[in-house]
């Protein structure tokens, strides 16, 4: 079993998509008119226009959403340059992930690791 696809809410597909394409670095795969994909490797990341894919009252996803990069340095550049909501410094956290922390403009939780400090929870000599 594996995930192929997540999906979060935008309340502004417009500004979700110019946000995301900016952070991101590449172009939104548009082929659903009321969602735009974002292909990361083996996952979409896909941001569903809640004005016409309502599920109910409009909610961020509760939890931070992470995402890994080769380089962590220039996607932290991006979410500076864009003004990026609640954008935490690149630092080295104590399980030792390089990350930073941001939201996107609906309050959608993400965070940016360097793929050289993945923890992926086995042998944590701190846990």
């Amino acid at each position: 079993m594996r995930i192929f696809r997540i999906a979060i809410p935008a309340s502004d597909i417009s500004a979700s998509r110019a946000f995301y394409e900016r952070l991101l670095g590449m172009d939104a795969d548009d082929t659903v008119p009321s969602r735009i994909y974002f292909h990361c490797g083996d996952v979409i990341l896909a941001i569903i226009d809640w004005k016409v894919e309502p599920l109910g009252p409009f909610r961020s996803i509760p939890e931070h959403l992470y995402l890994c990069t080769g380089d962590v340095d220039a996607a932290y550049g991006r979410a500076k340059d864009l003004g990026a909501q609640n954008l935490t410094a690149l630092e080295t956290q104590a399980w030792g992930e390089r990350s930073f922390y941001c939201s996107d403009p609906d309050g959608n939780l993400l965070c940016f690791v360097d793929d050289d400090t993945l923890f992926l929870g086995r042998g944590a000599g701190w846990a």
